[in-house]
Formats: C-alpha cells, sequence, structure tokens
C-alpha cells in the first residue's frame, strides 16, 4: 500500500489516503475523514511509481 497525502476539497485539512499500486488505475468515491463530504479518487500507478492523483469536489 502507498500512502499518499493531500488537501480535501471541501474542508481544505491535509489528509492521507492509503492507495493499492496493484492496481494501475482507479477512481471511486470515499468520504473525507474530517468533514465526511464526499470526494471522487482518482489514481493512476506505473511501476509502482504514483504519476497522476485527483482529489475532486463531487457536488459542485
Amino acid at each position: 500500500m502507498f500512502e499518499h497525502f493531500f488537501q480535501c476539497p471541501y474542508c481544505w485539512e491535509d489528509i492521507s489516503m492509503l492507495l493499492d499500486p496493484s492496481i494501475n488505475q482507479q477512481t471511486y468515491v470515499e468520504d473525507c475523514e474530517v468533514c465526511c463530504n464526499p470526494i471522487q479518487i482518482s489514481s493512476k500507478f506505473e511501476a509502482s511509481d504514483l504519476v497522476a492523483f485527483d482529489a475532486i469536489d463531487i457536488e459542485q
């Protein structure tokens, strides 16, 4: 597992998330651990290196 730190697009708190580098590309929704709002998470790995990450406010 790979721990990645980022800011919540709602409350701007720094949070971390465990990402699985064995899955090359994925998109899913997870609630912020601070404010509980849903965040769309997108990650992309190449050769076990994180090459792209997005945390998007899905209530826009």
